[in-house]
């Protein structure tokens, strides 16, 4: 089953709808929840930003994975105006960039409206398993820069992520003091991943690989890939399902 409801979060653009999408297994029974970003991109082709989406209805109802997603539509609104838009909301920090310029973050805005809000909504409508070992958090780009932070800063909630091609690369120094002062739970599972054919786009390579490097030092178990061919882009991420459920389940 997949319901999709309507929602605002006022902190962020006041009483302005946007969409909820919750993929619920057809058996009956509770269910780990993994909570998405972009969750227009995640269904249908149809309502995809690009017109291609991750696939995902099929994928799970294919594998019959016992897994509920939830799935939160991004700001559509350009970063110019007054809210906002995708960057501002999906990043933890400000940073000045030569191709988006001055952006104002306010993920921890986002992050706060899905713990404290979201999550005991879903929990208290939908056949779930609340407790953080059987709550994940996954997102690519910018909604893998925010699974970054989630798992970081929400750790509370969250104990594994899957972050695709994060957009690690906007502000690198923060990203490194934001692991460096994290205090990680042992058990805590994060997937990473970028494209062979988007790594070499700016600094991304150098800054993947110390990412990775401090987080390994952090004991954050994580699992790592340079997919070959991966472009940023939903068909690439569409593929990389399979790898990422693994670890989001291995040994739960």
């Amino acid at each position: 089953m997949l319901d999709i409801f309507e929602t605002s979060i006022p902190q962020l653009t006041g009483e302005e709808k946007r969409k909820v999408y919750v993929y619920v297994p057809d058996d009956e029974g509770a269910y780990p929840v993994l909570y998405m970003f972009d969750g227009q991109n995640l269904f249908y082709d149809e309502e995809a930003s690009y017109g291609k989406s991750w696939g995902l209805l099929k994928y799970l109802q294919e594998s019959e994975t016992p897994l509920m997603v939830v799935g939160v539509e991004c700001n559509h609104h350009s970063e110019e105006e007054k809210c906002g838009g995708r960057l501002s909301e999906y990043s933890p920090f400000d940073f000045d960039d030569p191709d988006w310029g001055k952006v104002k973050g306010r993920g921890k805005i986002t992050m706060d409206w899905f713990t404290k809000e979201l999550k005991p909504y879903i929990d208290d409508n939908y056949p779930t398993l609340p407790q953080r070992e059987y709550t994940f958090i996954s997102g690519s780009s910018m909604g893998g820069l925010m699974t970054i932070y989630a798992i970081c800063k929400y750790g509370k909630y969250f104990s594994r992520g899957a972050a695709l091609s994060p957009s690690v690369g906007f502000s690198p120094d923060k990203v490194y003091e934001m692991i460096d002062q994290t205090r990680f739970r042992k058990d805590t599972v994060l997937y990473m991943d970028y494209g062979e054919k988007e790594i070499g786009y700016r600094n991304t390579r150098e800054v993947f690989g110390n990412v990775c490097s401090r987080l390994i030092g952090k004991k954050v178990l994580l699992e790592t890939r340079i997919v070959p061919n991966g472009e940023h882009n939903e068909a690439s991420w569409e593929k990389q399902i399979p790898f990422f459920m693994d670890t989001l389940f291995y040994d739960l």
